[in-house]
């Protein structure tokens, strides 16, 4: 009996650290430590924003439209869309005139009282200063 003493406080031993080791594995891959996306306040897109010769204005009830004077587009036939910012991911849903949507997705990575910059993944980025 003396000779399975040993061996048994051994496998104990081992039970204890590999339990151990799940349950540290288990409540670090139930924290938010490797989502490193900003969380951005929506409540700062809303009212004019502009970039060069591009216009978008952001309402508070989540609609809006952009137009671009280079493209002889006035305010007034501006293309209408309705947007949601969650996080760092700021989402255009593009009303066409003909029916139809077009979803534009783009992270933010700037957006205070002054400027609004955000990307697309096909690498076109946006810079944006608040005019009213």
């Amino acid at each position: 009996m003396k000779k399975t003493t040993p061996i048994v406080h051994n496998i104990v031993r081992k039970s204890v650290l590999g339990l151990c080791f799940c349950v540290v594995a288990l409540l670090v891959t139930g924290c938010d430590y490797f989502n490193h996306k900003e969380k951005f306040d929506k409540t700062l897109l809303s009212g004019y924003w502009v970039s060069g010769s591009l216009y978008e204005y952001y309402n508070a009830d989540g609609t809006g439209y952009t137009w671009d004077f280079l493209d002889d587009v006035t305010e007034e036939e501006a293309q209408h869309f309705t947007w949601t910012l969650e996080k760092s991911t700021l989402t255009q849903i593009h009303q066409m005139e003909m029916g139809g949507s077009v979803p534009k997705v783009y992270t933010v990575t700037k957006l205070n009282a002054t400027t609004l910059e955000y990307h697309d993944d096909y690498g076109k980025y946006y810079t944006f200063t608040k005019e009213k």
